[in-house]
């Protein structure tokens, strides 16, 4: 019983390591392909294929995980007392670090496999709408744009800037968080100020 559970803590490392590896390797070469990975992850392309049949497989799976770790932040997010407009500067705030990691899924999800990961990151966009109309029904946020559409917008905003940082490292979780509430119509001191808050 030992032998299995020492193996299976084995399998599950190998794993996280390879997902590890990818998030970085893909992160700098969005078309990499599992022979990339694996060379990356100091394993044979047969190593990979064991843990996921596919490219794709694996793709799922960097999604999966990613809306996990998105969620979580956002579900903490959701329960402050506080006004919407300061929860969703505190929510960009804790997610930078995990839009940093992940921000290749951006890429992916423009490409061809932009199904699979548009249907991965459904109960998290679901999530993200509900969290904006309930800040536009409390007049945090403007009502230029649908909740749907107006939290897609914001969100995408924290992800393009999260890449460009990556490239060019002069914007960091303080400029997305200024632009994400201004796109959801914040007005420019009320934003600024937050911005302040949540950077002390």
């Amino acid at each position: 019983m030992q032998i299995e559970s020492a193996r299976e803590r084995a399998t599950n490392d190998t794993r996280n390591r390879i997902l590890d590896v990818a998030v970085e390797v893909l992160g700098q070469k969005p078309d990499a392909g599992v022979g990339d990975i694996a060379v990356a992850a100091g394993v044979v392309r047969r190593t990979v294929y064991g843990h996921f049949a596919t490219r794709a497989d694996l793709v799922g799976s960097l999604t999966e995980r990613a809306v996990k770790e998105m969620t979580g932040v956002l579900a903490d997010a959701s329960a402050s007392d506080g006004a919407a407009d300061g929860a969703w500067a505190d929510f960009v705030a804790r997610l930078w670090p995990v839009v940093r990691r992940y921000r290749v899924l951006l890429a992916l999800r423009r490409g061809g496999y932009g199904e699979q990961i548009h249907g991965l990151l459904g109960p998290l966009d679901s999530a993200l709408a509900d969290f904006v109309r309930r800040g536009q029904e409390g007049g945090a946020f403007g009502t230029h744009l649908p909740a749907e559409l107006l939290s897609q917008v914001a969100y995408a905003a924290v992800f393009a800037i999260a890449d460009h940082n990556v490239s060019h490292g002069d914007l960091d979780a303080s400029a997305a968080i200024m632009t994400s509430l201004l796109l959801l119509g914040v007005p420019d001191a009320r934003a600024r100020a937050l911005v302040m808050t949540t950077a002390d």
